[in-house]
């Protein structure tokens, strides 16, 4: 049995520069403002955009991320139904093959220390399930009957593409203190990722979930985006563009 750590990277999104360029002429076209178009218009343009509320603008724009998570985890993910997934399958996958070389990989739970009692049942737990999948499937059952005594802690993956609009909004809630550890552990990174190339679009979301980012995190071109002030609020009806 294999013991691996979660993960998440963006597969496929556009230059910065040309998601702010898309998403301005856009938003533009709503207010007949494209004459205002510069060279320099679309940041303060997308951070009034965003702070206003005005999110359909940037629905313009998307980003493919593969995830390697938990079944468990998997199972919220799947319920952001403004989202396209393609999800490793465990009808199809037979971990007794060769090719898995006749193991499970689970995820290894981030709020079990490793030398706690509770970490040492986790194991147990899912080495009792790895042994009773390859009973099974000794028996004569296909991998699809088999799957039934896989754990939640089963290691699977994810290619999920969604608008600029549907990750805030899958931030907003994954991102928040109230949801599972594992959820953040993917999903804290990943914010920090996707604002590092797009600031303009997550700049918000980024300052409220700073303080719970892990230290590390890999070097990407950003677009600089002007500080957002404390407390900003804009009127949409009387929105200066």
């Amino acid at each position: 049995m294999k013991i691996i750590a979660p993960s998440a990277r963006i597969l496929a999104v556009d230059d910065g520069r040309d998601i702010l360029c898309r998403l301005e002429f856009a938003g533009r076209i709503c207010y007949k403002s494209e004459e205002k178009i510069t060279a320099d218009s679309a940041v303060p343009f997308l951070d009034r955009i965003v702070r206003s509320g005005h999110h359909s603008v940037i629905e313009h724009a998307s980003a493919t991320v593969h995830i390697v998570c938990d079944r468990g985890v998997s199972h919220e993910l799947v319920r952001h139904r403004m989202a396209s997934f393609s999800q490793e399958s465990t009808r199809y996958a037979d971990y007794s093959g060769k090719r898995f070389g006749r193991e499970i990989t689970v995820i290894r739970p981030c709020f079990l220390a490793e030398d706690s009692p509770a970490y040492k049942i986790w194991l147990e737990a899912v080495q009792r399930a790895e042994s009773a999948y390859f009973a099974l499937r000794d028996a004569g059952a296909p991998a699809q009957q088999a799957r039934s005594v896989l754990p939640n802690s089963l290691k699977t993956e994810l290619a999920v593409t969604c608008n600029m609009r549907e990750w805030r909004h899958i931030f907003e809630l994954r991102c928040a203190p109230a949801a599972h550890p594992q959820m953040r552990e993917i999903m804290l990174p990943l914010l920090r990722d996707m604002h590092r190339r797009v600031p303009a679009l997550f700049a918000d979301l980024y300052a409220a979930f700073e303080r719970d980012m892990p230290e590390t995190a890999p070097e990407r071109d950003a677009v600089t985006l002007p500080h957002y002030p404390e407390q900003a609020t804009l009127n949409p009806d009387v929105f200066p563009f």
